[in-house]
């Protein structure tokens, strides 16, 4: 089957969300059929963390991934940005253990991409494609995650937050049949939504050890107010970014299925979830 892999490296370097900890990545050409994965170079013996749903070891504000002592954090965006722009295998190289924010969204990450360009690879590896046969679905009260069988892959979400410059948004997204017009759908339609947080959450965070390389600089802040930091990229900014968290972690089962995914105030442990739940229906 053919693959893509990015034709030149790429070199990032920027704070963790959550650590406040500078990293330098390199994002290099991998082999067909090696997949995504990340590898710590600080650490003794350089070791591999594969970009997949069995290496995922927290989901707490952002999904980890881990193999043996190594770890790395908020891998959604970077991994969103590969797979959003078709590239299938990739060797990710970071000295620590939280891939940079950057600006809170995966723009640049897909920008740098798409300036690269990628390159087409000619792989022995089977794909494994799923086609669902019926509806699968995870929830925790009124959240929800789930697959409906369909002829093409499609992300859609939903928000509901009391604070009236967020309130009730839903957005759709399916990349496009051609491979070069999905790419640019996705650098324009999803890859610029940034993070955002709540003023009223902040401190909280704060004293529980997490955002502390948050800033208004890399992240959208909305209070009883309104936005803190405007203006907006788009007008539903927040929804859309939860859809760029649920491709990055639905980018964990490898290939997408062939399926509509739908969310609802969901979080990066449902989405995880739900790809276990598909990926046990692949074995």
């Amino acid at each position: 089957m053919q693959q893509r892999t990015i034709a030149s490296s790429i070199k990032q370097t920027g704070t963790g969300l959550h650590s406040g900890i500078i990293t330098n990545v390199c994002i290099v050409p991998a082999k067909p059929g090696s997949g995504r994965y990340f590898v710590r170079v600080d650490l003794p013996d350089a070791p591999t963390i594969p970009a997949s749903i069995a290496a995922v070891s927290q989901t707490v504000l952002s999904t980890q991934l881990r193999h043996g002592e190594a770890k790395v954090r908020t891998v959604e965006h970077l991994l969103a940005s590969l797979a959003g722009m078709g590239v299938d295998n990739a060797r990710i190289e970071i000295d620590g253990p939280e891939v940079p924010l950057l600006d809170g969204s995966a723009r640049i990450w897909a920008e740098n991409i798409s300036n690269v360009g990628t390159v087409e690879q000619n792989s022995s590896v089977v794909d494994k494609g799923l086609f669902l046969k019926e509806p699968i679905w995870v929830r925790e009260e009124d959240a929800f995650v789930c697959a409906m069988p369909g002829p093409q892959t499609r992300f859609s979400y939903g928000i509901d937050f009391d604070l009236p410059a967020i309130g009730n948004q839903w957005h759709s997204w399916q990349p496009a049949v051609e491979p070069q017009n999905s790419y640019e759908s996705f650098v324009a339609e999803i890859a610029p939504a940034r993070t955002f947080g709540l003023m009223h959450q902040i401190e909280h965070l704060k004293t529980s050890g997490l955002i502390k390389g948050g800033s208004l600089e890399n992240a959208l802040v909305c209070g009883p107010d309104g936005w803190v930091n405007p203006p907006l990229r788009f007008p539903n900014e927040p929804v859309r970014h939860k859809i760029l968290d649920l491709v990055g972690d639905l980018s964990l089962l490898g290939i997408f299925p062939r399926a509509h995914f739908l969310a609802y105030k969901a979080s990066h442990n449902l989405h995880i979830q739900l790809a276990k739940r598909v990926l046990e229906l692949r074995n």
